[in-house]
């Protein structure tokens, strides 16, 4: 039976608007899959996987959380990503992810960063494992929708940048596992910097890891 608040504000699958939950079981097992190798045009030097294709229930979950406020997808995205580390991690190290960052207009018209969203929930999922979100993005950064794979190297080249409070506090210690996540892997060019910009404070990166990879 409807509740009164269902019957003003609908709830549809984040995946594929099935009325009457948020997320179906469905669109649940399509999130039940990989890790898989990928290898982007732009190399950030680093072994690349993801979830799954940017395709399906995962595609419109991660456009849904991104741009139409679904901010409890995060749930289900995040224990899809944490499936996926906990197939590639150490056991014997402690895992720290850093999620990709946002341009700070994004985030605001979003209620927030989604990819640190999703982190969080990864990492709460995982024993031993925490999220640190080390990295953010200069001004100046455009929308990369309708970029090439060196036009996007170019919009971030040196935008990337990590955050030294945050690095100092994160407290990484040499055993560290260190993987950077993000939600779709395009040409590579976001991974590439943010790669490049851990390395450059002394941060070793042992991977990417992604929801979707088109």
């Amino acid at each position: 039976m409807l509740t009164l608040l269902e019957l003003v504000l609908p709830q549809l699958c984040g995946g594929c608007d099935e009325p009457g939950t948020g997320w179906c079981p469905s669109c649940a097992g399509e999130l039940r899959t990989g890790p898989v190798r990928v290898r982007p045009r732009s190399d950030p030097g680093v072994p690349c996987w993801a979830i799954g294709s940017y395709a399906g229930a995962r595609r419109r979950a991660v456009i849904a959380a991104k741009e139409h406020g679904r901010r409890d997808l995060a749930v289900p995205l995040g224990v899809a990503l944490a499936r996926g580390l906990d197939r590639l991690r150490a056991r014997d190290r402690p895992l720290v992810i850093v999620p990709a960052p946002s341009r700070r207009a994004a985030a605001r018209r979003r209620g927030g960063d989604p990819v640190a969203r999703v982190a969080r929930i990864a990492a709460s999922s995982l024993a031993g494992c925490r999220s640190a979100p080390l990295l953010r993005m200069r001004p100046g950064v455009r929308d990369s929708v309708g970029l090439g794979p060196r036009a996007r190297l170019l919009n971030l080249r040196g935008r990337i940048v990590t955050v030294p409070r945050r690095v100092a506090r994160a407290g990484l210690t040499p055993d560290a596992e260190v993987v950077l996540v993000d939600d779709v892997l395009t040409t590579g060019a976001t991974a590439t910097e943010s790669t490049r910009a851990l390395r450059a404070a002394g941060i070793d990166v042992r991977a990417v890891v992604v929801t979707c990879a088109v």
